[in-house]
């Protein structure tokens, strides 16, 4: 049975891969907005407290990719009946 891996890619080139694997397309689409909803509430809370040194651009928007995967524990399973 596939399960889903979510990536999420920032504007600055760097990614960030959770690591749950999901059983649906939907819920690691879910999922990815959350992250990306937790990444702005984080921006807004850094930007409070200090904006000279944690700058913060409601504008810059992550994207996030979500990658179909085997599960490796399901091949498991059926090689041991």
């Amino acid at each position: 049975m596939p399960k889903f891996k979510v990536v999420i890619n920032y504007q600055n080139g760097e990614t960030d891969e959770l690591d749950e694997l999901f059983d649906s397309y939907e819920e690691a689409e879910y999922m990815a907005l959350d992250a990306i909803s937790c990444w702005h509430t984080g921006g807004e809370v850094l930007e409070l407290s200090n904006p000279g040194d944690y700058p913060y651009d409601p504008d810059d928007e992550p994207s996030y990719d979500i990658f179909e995967q085997d599960d490796e524990d399901d091949e498991d399973d059926e090689e041991d009946e």
